[in-house]
């Protein structure tokens, strides 16, 4: 499980509890691997795997090593196993319910021939497959080695001990926090189905001492689309914010999460029923951070950053490569503006939040598949304004060089903008755009299977984030900096911080009556809209 990608933070738990229901620690031996990927079974979709491990010494199974990570596809109805209008768990692709993989060292043929049936690239994910295996036998062997030679009791004693310590740390920040009942909502854009419906997400967080208690009362019900998110996602989201508001050196364990409490409603948008389709869960997580996020902004003013671009855009390519005749797939993590700090601007184009994963190198797409990207760049003005600017998105093209390429487009904040803080403004909502050969345009609707053919154009502005603080506090040489540097535009610079730039410098003069006079024109509006 990747340190830096908090969206798995609360699957491992529930996801190994389902797993030693089936497979009890004194039934696996040493050489015998659990896996399983059911998101109704602790995971969160189809395409996060998990293998279990068994640490077996002297005889008797003491302790677990286990592994996650999410495999490229697992079959279903569109490449990558994302389909974005899909209705139901079973257009999602192979769902594998806790099972033995491996006994006695060794691979059981027909659950690899099973698998390789319904995977589109079966050597790619056996090769992941084969890597979780040996990260398990590794942590298992290190695991052995300590007990070796420091004792087992000694180890396992140390093991029980460190939860421990996490928790007192934690609740000790925690009780600082004010006593409260703290209420906020969001919005996803849609369901990939029901385009023109907005979803929400409310949360209130109950701080009581070193406790806090988030209630999703009031969220949307389940939807028909994938965006439905398992328990495990939200509890994932929230294990994510406490984290961020907690030391960063307390070790991070079970017990920095025993301060958390979670309530859903029942068929729920983060409480789904089976067979609810939920393989594009990571947007609705990512909304439960905004959300928790506002809310804890009331408690502890100045702490909290504005809201990031929200929206992992996930576009996967798909298709025959028609000079080659293999299959590709590629995936767009497409990063956005992270949000401005209390005292910081945003960081321009990052995965922030739970899913800190890296980009995928131009480089790379164009040498894997039949792909062109034409332009990567900062998107202008799509940072909030503030005394601390938002973070930008950035643009981007891809240009499908095959005859047919299907693309399972998954993006947020089409219909709403990522909201800024103590005055800031909101960042840039984002678009895509798929531009066809013969000179006709097609405006992506935030969720949408696209096909592709020769020479077609997909064009993405990803979303920037909020801005923090009045802009007309922000300092005019910063202004002046980030339009040289093109993350600004002239115009903005006047409309939003009050700068005046003449043929390329900075009118000072200008600047400070402009600023004089939009500080005068807001105080007249606030004192006519008072009752």
């Amino acid at each position: 499980q990747g340190v830096a990608i908090p969206v798995h933070l609360g699957s491992m738990p529930p996801a190994v509890k389902s797993m030693l229901a089936e497979f009890p620690p004194a039934s696996l031996k040493d050489g015998d691997m659990v896996i399983m990927n059911d998101p109704y079974g602790g995971g969160q979709h189809n395409p996060d795997v998990i293998v279990l491990v068994p640490v077996v010494y002297q005889g008797e199974t003491v302790a677990l090593a286990a592994s996650l990570a999410h495999h490229q596809d697992v079959g279903g109805r569109t490449p990558g196993s994302n389909p974005t209008d899909a209705t139901d768990v079973f257009e999602e692709g192979l769902c594998i319910p806790p099972l033995k993989f491996v006994q006695d060292g060794k691979m059981s043929e027909v659950l690899e021939a099973i698998i390789r049936r319904n995977v589109r690239r079966p050597d790619l994910f056996f090769g992941d497959l084969n890597a979780q295996m040996a990260c398990g036998r590794a942590g298992a062997e290190e695991l052995v080695s300590l007990f070796d030679k420091y004792g087992r009791d000694v180890v396992l004693e140390a093991i029980a001990e460190l939860p421990n310590r996490s928790e007192i740390r934690t609740r000790e920040i925690i009780d600082e926090i004010p006593d409260g009942t703290y209420r906020f909502t969001d919005w996803l854009d849609n369901d990939g189905l029901d385009l023109d419906q907005r979803i929400s997400i409310t949360a209130a967080v109950t701080v009581e001492g070193s406790d806090i208690h988030v209630d999703f009362a009031g969220t949307s019900p389940q939807v028909r689309g994938p965006f439905n998110a398992v328990p495990s996602c939200a509890l994932s989201a929230v294990r994510y914010v406490v984290r961020a508001i907690t030391d960063p050196e307390i070790p991070n364990n079970e017990g920095c999460y025993r301060v958390v409490q979670l309530t859903f409603p029942e068929k729920s948008l983060l409480n789904p029923r089976r067979p609810a389709a939920v393989n594009c869960r990571s947007v609705a997580l990512r909304r439960v951070v905004d959300v928790v996020m506002g809310a804890l902004a009331q408690a502890i003013p100045g702490k909290i950053p504005a809201a990031s671009n929200g929206h992992p855009l996930n576009a996967i390519f798909g298709g025959e490569d028609e000079k080659s005749g293999k299959f590709f797939i590629v995936t767009e993590n497409g990063t956005g503006g992270m949000g401005a700090r209390p005292t910081k601007d945003g960081i321009d184009c990052i995965f922030t939040d739970t899913s800190n994963a890296m980009n995928v190198p131009n480089e790379v797409v164009e040498s894997t598949a039949p792909l062109r990207v034409n332009y990567l760049r900062i998107r202008r003005d799509s940072g909030g304004a503030g005394r601390y600017r938002g973070g930008c998105g950035y643009e981007k093209e891809y240009e499908c060089l095959t005859d047919r390429a299907i693309v399972s487009h998954r993006g947020e904040r089409h219909f709403t903008r990522p909201w800024g803080l103590d005055g800031g403004g909101e960042g840039a909502s984002a678009r895509s755009v798929v531009l066809r050969a013969d000179g006709t345009e097609e405006v992506v609707p935030s969720k949408k299977t696209i096909e592709l053919g020769k020479n077609d154009r997909l064009e993405l502005w990803t979303s920037g984030g909020g801005g923090y603080g009045d802009p007309l506090d922000r300092p005019l040489g910063d202004v002046v900096a980030n339009v040289l540097d093109g993350k600004v535009g002239v115009e903005a610079a006047e409309r939003s911080y009050g700068v005046i730039m003449e043929a390329g410098r900075l009118n000072p003069e200008k600047s400070e009556e402009t600023r004089a006079r939009m500080r005068a024109e807001r105080i007249d509006r606030e004192e006519t809209e008072t009752p």
